[in-house]
Protein backbone atom coordinates (compact mmCIF):
# COMPACT_ATOMS: atom_id res chain seq x y z
CA UNK A 1 0.00 0.00 0.00
CA UNK A 2 1.20 3.48 -0.89
CA UNK A 3 2.57 5.33 2.16
CA UNK A 4 0.82 8.45 0.91
CA UNK A 5 -2.64 6.90 1.11
CA UNK A 6 -4.82 9.22 3.17
CA UNK A 7 -7.87 7.83 4.97
CA UNK A 8 -10.58 9.93 6.60
CA UNK A 9 -12.14 8.12 9.56
CA UNK A 10 -15.55 9.40 10.65
CA UNK A 11 -16.89 8.12 13.97
CA UNK A 12 -18.48 9.82 16.97
CA UNK A 13 -17.01 7.23 19.38
CA UNK A 14 -13.58 8.31 20.70
CA UNK A 15 -12.52 4.73 21.47
CA UNK A 16 -13.36 3.56 17.95
CA UNK A 17 -11.51 6.52 16.49
CA UNK A 18 -8.41 5.83 18.55
CA UNK A 19 -8.44 2.15 17.61
CA UNK A 20 -8.84 2.83 13.89
CA UNK A 21 -6.25 5.63 13.80
CA UNK A 22 -3.65 3.45 15.54
CA UNK A 23 -4.39 0.52 13.22
CA UNK A 24 -4.25 2.49 10.00
CA UNK A 25 -1.18 4.50 10.96
CA UNK A 26 0.60 1.27 11.88
CA UNK A 27 -0.16 0.07 8.36
CA UNK A 28 1.57 3.16 6.93
CA UNK A 29 -1.39 5.38 6.11
CA UNK A 30 -2.04 9.03 6.86
CA UNK A 31 -5.24 9.39 8.88
CA UNK A 32 -7.65 12.31 9.15
CA UNK A 33 -10.50 12.21 11.66
CA UNK A 34 -13.96 13.72 12.00
CA UNK A 35 -16.51 13.06 14.75
CA UNK A 36 -19.67 14.11 12.92
CA UNK A 37 -21.20 14.50 9.50
CA UNK A 38 -20.96 18.27 9.84
CA UNK A 39 -17.24 18.09 10.64
CA UNK A 40 -16.72 15.72 7.71
CA UNK A 41 -18.15 18.14 5.15
CA UNK A 42 -16.13 21.04 6.56
CA UNK A 43 -12.94 19.00 6.44
CA UNK A 44 -13.57 17.94 2.83
CA UNK A 45 -13.70 21.60 1.82
CA UNK A 46 -10.03 21.81 2.82
CA UNK A 47 -8.62 18.32 2.15
CA UNK A 48 -9.27 15.40 -0.19
CA UNK A 49 -8.61 11.95 1.28
CA UNK A 50 -8.17 8.86 -0.86
CA UNK A 51 -10.89 6.92 0.99
CA UNK A 52 -13.44 7.51 3.75
CA UNK A 53 -14.39 5.11 6.54
CA UNK A 54 -17.82 6.33 7.56
CA UNK A 55 -19.81 5.45 10.67
CA UNK A 56 -23.33 5.02 9.33
CA UNK A 57 -25.22 6.19 12.43
CA UNK A 58 -24.23 9.46 14.16
CA UNK A 59 -26.11 12.32 15.83
CA UNK A 60 -26.87 15.36 13.67
CA UNK A 61 -25.92 14.74 10.05
CA UNK A 62 -25.67 10.97 9.85
CA UNK A 63 -23.07 9.08 7.87
CA UNK A 64 -25.72 8.32 5.26
CA UNK A 65 -26.64 11.97 4.84
CA UNK A 66 -23.00 13.05 4.78
CA UNK A 67 -22.27 10.51 2.05
CA UNK A 68 -25.15 11.79 -0.08
CA UNK A 69 -23.66 15.28 0.19
CA UNK A 70 -20.20 13.96 -0.70
CA UNK A 71 -21.54 12.22 -3.80
CA UNK A 72 -23.45 15.33 -4.91
CA UNK A 73 -20.24 17.37 -5.04
CA UNK A 74 -18.14 16.70 -8.19
CA UNK A 75 -15.00 17.61 -6.22
CA UNK A 76 -15.52 14.71 -3.78
CA UNK A 77 -17.85 12.30 -5.62
CA UNK A 78 -14.92 10.10 -6.69
CA UNK A 79 -13.83 9.32 -3.10
CA UNK A 80 -14.83 5.75 -2.13
CA UNK A 81 -16.82 5.50 1.10
CA UNK A 82 -16.78 2.32 3.18
CA UNK A 83 -19.47 2.25 5.84
CA UNK A 84 -18.89 0.92 9.34
CA UNK A 85 -22.12 -0.27 10.94
CA UNK A 86 -23.34 -2.38 13.81
CA UNK A 87 -26.69 -2.84 12.05
CA UNK A 88 -27.18 -6.25 10.46
CA UNK A 89 -30.55 -5.95 8.72
CA UNK A 90 -30.37 -6.13 4.91
CA UNK A 91 -32.38 -2.94 4.50
CA UNK A 92 -29.74 -0.97 6.41
CA UNK A 93 -27.01 -2.31 4.16
CA UNK A 94 -29.07 -1.49 1.06
CA UNK A 95 -29.70 2.04 2.36
CA UNK A 96 -26.00 2.57 2.98
CA UNK A 97 -24.95 1.39 -0.47
CA UNK A 98 -27.79 3.38 -2.00
CA UNK A 99 -26.13 6.62 -0.91
CA UNK A 100 -23.10 5.89 -3.08
CA UNK A 101 -20.98 3.89 -0.63
CA UNK A 102 -18.83 1.20 -2.22
CA UNK A 103 -18.76 -1.28 0.67
CA UNK A 104 -19.50 -1.84 4.35
CA UNK A 105 -17.90 -3.60 7.28
CA UNK A 106 -19.74 -4.75 10.39
CA UNK A 107 -18.78 -3.84 13.92
CA UNK A 108 -16.91 -5.15 15.80
CA UNK A 109 -14.40 -4.65 13.01
CA UNK A 110 -12.07 -7.44 11.91
CA UNK A 111 -8.87 -5.57 11.08
CA UNK A 112 -7.51 -7.93 8.42
CA UNK A 113 -10.82 -7.80 6.58
CA UNK A 114 -10.99 -4.02 6.83
CA UNK A 115 -7.45 -3.55 5.49
CA UNK A 116 -8.12 -5.93 2.62
CA UNK A 117 -11.26 -4.03 1.63
CA UNK A 118 -9.43 -0.70 1.86
CA UNK A 119 -6.66 -1.96 -0.44
CA UNK A 120 -9.15 -3.16 -3.06
CA UNK A 121 -11.17 0.04 -3.13
CA UNK A 122 -8.12 2.30 -3.11
CA UNK A 123 -6.75 0.46 -6.14
CA UNK A 124 -10.08 0.58 -7.98
CA UNK A 125 -10.70 4.24 -7.22
CA UNK A 126 -7.18 5.28 -8.14
CA UNK A 127 -7.36 3.56 -11.51
CA UNK A 128 -10.81 4.95 -12.33
CA UNK A 129 -10.27 8.50 -11.13
CA UNK A 130 -6.82 8.94 -12.63
CA UNK A 131 -8.16 7.85 -16.00
CA UNK A 132 -11.03 10.32 -15.81
CA UNK A 133 -8.84 13.07 -14.42
CA UNK A 134 -6.25 12.57 -17.16
CA UNK A 135 -8.98 13.10 -19.74
CA UNK A 136 -10.29 16.05 -17.79
CA UNK A 137 -6.95 17.79 -17.44
CA UNK A 138 -6.42 17.36 -21.17
CA UNK A 139 -9.55 19.45 -21.65
CA UNK A 140 -11.70 16.48 -22.62
CA UNK A 141 -15.25 17.06 -21.48
CA UNK A 142 -16.43 13.54 -22.26
CA UNK A 143 -19.11 11.07 -21.26
CA UNK A 144 -19.37 7.42 -22.28
CA UNK A 145 -23.02 6.48 -22.80
CA UNK A 146 -24.74 3.15 -23.23
CA UNK A 147 -27.30 2.56 -26.01
CA UNK A 148 -30.16 3.66 -23.73
CA UNK A 149 -28.37 6.82 -22.60
CA UNK A 150 -27.03 5.49 -19.31
CA UNK A 151 -23.78 7.12 -18.19
CA UNK A 152 -20.98 4.55 -18.04
CA UNK A 153 -18.40 7.13 -16.99
CA UNK A 154 -17.73 10.84 -17.42
CA UNK A 155 -14.89 13.27 -16.82
CA UNK A 156 -14.88 15.88 -14.03
CA UNK A 157 -15.78 18.67 -16.50
CA UNK A 158 -19.00 16.88 -17.47
CA UNK A 159 -19.83 16.26 -13.81
CA UNK A 160 -19.42 19.97 -13.06
CA UNK A 161 -21.55 20.98 -16.03
CA UNK A 162 -24.29 18.50 -15.10
CA UNK A 163 -24.46 19.89 -11.55
CA UNK A 164 -24.62 23.44 -12.97
CA UNK A 165 -27.58 22.36 -15.11
CA UNK A 166 -29.27 20.35 -12.33
CA UNK A 167 -28.02 21.01 -8.76
CA UNK A 168 -29.66 17.74 -7.63
CA UNK A 169 -27.72 15.66 -10.18
CA UNK A 170 -25.09 13.23 -8.84
CA UNK A 171 -22.57 11.07 -10.75
CA UNK A 172 -24.14 7.89 -9.38
CA UNK A 173 -27.55 8.71 -10.90
CA UNK A 174 -26.53 6.78 -13.99
CA UNK A 175 -28.07 9.19 -16.51
CA UNK A 176 -27.47 12.72 -17.74
CA UNK A 177 -29.70 15.51 -16.39
CA UNK A 178 -33.19 15.38 -17.90
CA UNK A 179 -32.55 18.66 -19.74
CA UNK A 180 -29.79 17.00 -21.79
CA UNK A 181 -31.39 13.63 -22.43
CA UNK A 182 -33.51 14.65 -25.42
CA UNK A 183 -30.52 16.00 -27.36
CA UNK A 184 -28.37 13.05 -26.29
CA UNK A 185 -30.95 10.45 -27.34
CA UNK A 186 -31.39 12.16 -30.70
CA UNK A 187 -27.68 11.68 -31.38
CA UNK A 188 -27.66 8.14 -29.99
CA UNK A 189 -30.56 7.14 -32.22
CA UNK A 190 -28.18 7.14 -35.19
CA UNK A 191 -24.67 6.20 -33.97
CA UNK A 192 -23.44 6.27 -37.58
CA UNK A 193 -23.46 10.08 -37.33
CA UNK A 194 -19.81 10.27 -36.31
CA UNK A 195 -18.97 13.79 -35.12
CA UNK A 196 -22.64 14.89 -35.37
CA UNK A 197 -23.61 17.58 -32.84
CA UNK A 198 -26.63 19.20 -31.22
CA UNK A 199 -26.76 22.61 -29.52
CA UNK A 200 -29.38 23.42 -26.92
CA UNK A 201 -29.95 26.17 -24.35
CA UNK A 202 -30.37 25.10 -20.73
CA UNK A 203 -30.70 27.46 -17.75
CA UNK A 204 -29.25 30.26 -19.87
CA UNK A 205 -26.26 28.13 -20.92
CA UNK A 206 -25.56 27.12 -24.51
CA UNK A 207 -24.63 23.44 -24.45
CA UNK A 208 -23.15 21.46 -27.32
CA UNK A 209 -23.38 17.66 -27.44
CA UNK A 210 -21.24 15.95 -30.07
CA UNK A 211 -20.69 12.29 -30.93
CA UNK A 212 -17.14 10.97 -31.07
CA UNK A 213 -15.81 7.67 -32.32
CA UNK A 214 -15.49 4.85 -29.78
CA UNK A 215 -13.88 1.45 -30.17
CA UNK A 216 -15.80 -0.13 -27.28
CA UNK A 217 -18.92 -2.16 -28.17
CA UNK A 218 -22.05 -0.79 -26.54
CA UNK A 219 -20.34 2.47 -25.57
CA UNK A 220 -20.72 5.81 -27.34
CA UNK A 221 -18.41 8.72 -26.55
CA UNK A 222 -20.08 12.09 -26.37
CA UNK A 223 -18.43 15.47 -25.85
CA UNK A 224 -20.63 17.71 -23.70
CA UNK A 225 -19.44 21.29 -23.40
CA UNK A 226 -20.68 24.76 -22.66
CA UNK A 227 -20.03 26.91 -25.71
CA UNK A 228 -17.58 29.57 -24.67
CA UNK A 229 -17.70 32.53 -26.99
CA UNK A 230 -14.31 34.20 -27.23
CA UNK A 231 -16.09 37.39 -28.14
CA UNK A 232 -17.72 37.55 -24.71
CA UNK A 233 -14.40 37.16 -22.94
CA UNK A 234 -12.78 39.75 -25.22
CA UNK A 235 -15.65 42.17 -24.63
CA UNK A 236 -15.29 41.89 -20.85
CA UNK A 237 -11.50 42.01 -21.04
CA UNK A 238 -11.30 45.36 -22.81
CA UNK A 239 -13.36 47.13 -20.14
CA UNK A 240 -11.59 48.54 -17.08
CA UNK A 241 -8.31 46.77 -17.85
CA UNK A 242 -9.40 43.23 -16.99
CA UNK A 243 -6.90 40.45 -17.65
CA UNK A 244 -8.10 37.45 -19.65
CA UNK A 245 -8.41 35.31 -16.50
CA UNK A 246 -10.31 38.07 -14.69
CA UNK A 247 -12.66 38.33 -17.68
CA UNK A 248 -13.21 34.55 -17.63
CA UNK A 249 -14.03 34.65 -13.92
CA UNK A 250 -16.42 37.56 -14.42
CA UNK A 251 -18.15 35.73 -17.29
CA UNK A 252 -18.80 32.66 -15.14
CA UNK A 253 -19.91 34.86 -12.21
CA UNK A 254 -22.41 36.50 -14.58
CA UNK A 255 -23.73 32.99 -15.32
CA UNK A 256 -24.43 32.54 -11.60
CA UNK A 257 -21.59 30.09 -10.91
CA UNK A 258 -20.08 29.75 -7.41
CA UNK A 259 -16.34 30.11 -6.82
CA UNK A 260 -16.11 26.35 -6.33
CA UNK A 261 -17.75 25.64 -9.69
CA UNK A 262 -15.65 28.29 -11.46
CA UNK A 263 -12.50 26.70 -10.01
CA UNK A 264 -13.53 23.33 -11.48
CA UNK A 265 -14.28 24.83 -14.88
CA UNK A 266 -11.09 26.88 -15.15
CA UNK A 267 -8.82 24.35 -13.43
CA UNK A 268 -7.69 26.72 -10.66
CA UNK A 269 -8.24 26.73 -6.91
CA UNK A 270 -11.25 28.44 -5.28
CA UNK A 271 -8.80 30.71 -3.46
CA UNK A 272 -7.31 31.83 -6.80
CA UNK A 273 -10.82 32.46 -8.15
CA UNK A 274 -11.51 34.65 -5.13
CA UNK A 275 -8.29 36.64 -5.69
CA UNK A 276 -9.24 37.26 -9.32
CA UNK A 277 -12.72 38.27 -8.23
CA UNK A 278 -11.28 40.76 -5.75
CA UNK A 279 -9.38 42.38 -8.64
CA UNK A 280 -12.52 42.38 -10.78
CA UNK A 281 -14.47 44.14 -8.01
CA UNK A 282 -11.69 46.72 -7.61
CA UNK A 283 -11.43 47.44 -11.34
CA UNK A 284 -15.21 47.64 -11.80
CA UNK A 285 -15.63 49.75 -8.66
CA UNK A 286 -18.19 47.39 -7.10
CA UNK A 287 -18.44 45.38 -3.90
CA UNK A 288 -20.84 42.52 -4.70
CA UNK A 289 -21.27 39.72 -7.21
CA UNK A 290 -24.69 41.09 -8.14
CA UNK A 291 -23.23 44.48 -9.04
CA UNK A 292 -20.41 42.87 -11.05
CA UNK A 293 -22.95 40.68 -12.85
CA UNK A 294 -25.07 43.71 -13.76
CA UNK A 295 -22.05 45.43 -15.31
CA UNK A 296 -21.01 42.27 -17.15
CA UNK A 297 -24.50 41.81 -18.60
CA UNK A 298 -24.50 45.43 -19.76
CA UNK A 299 -21.12 45.00 -21.48
CA UNK A 300 -22.26 41.76 -23.16
CA UNK A 301 -25.50 43.22 -24.47
CA UNK A 302 -24.09 46.53 -25.74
Amino acid sequence: MNAKDCILVVDDNPDSLRFLVDTLETDGMTVLIARSGEATLKLLAEATPDLILMDAIMPGISGLEATRAIKRDPATAHIPVIFMTGLNEPEHVVAALGTGGVDYVRKPIVIDELLARIRVHLANARTSYRSRLALGLAGRSLAALGPDGTVIWCTPQVETLCVAIDPEWTPDRGTLPDALMGAARQLLSDPSQSLAANRIEVRGLEIELALLESDRPGETLMRITEVREEGKIASLQKHNGLTRREAEVLLWVSYGKTNRTISEILGISPRTVNKHLEQVFRKLGVETRAAATAIAVRYLTD
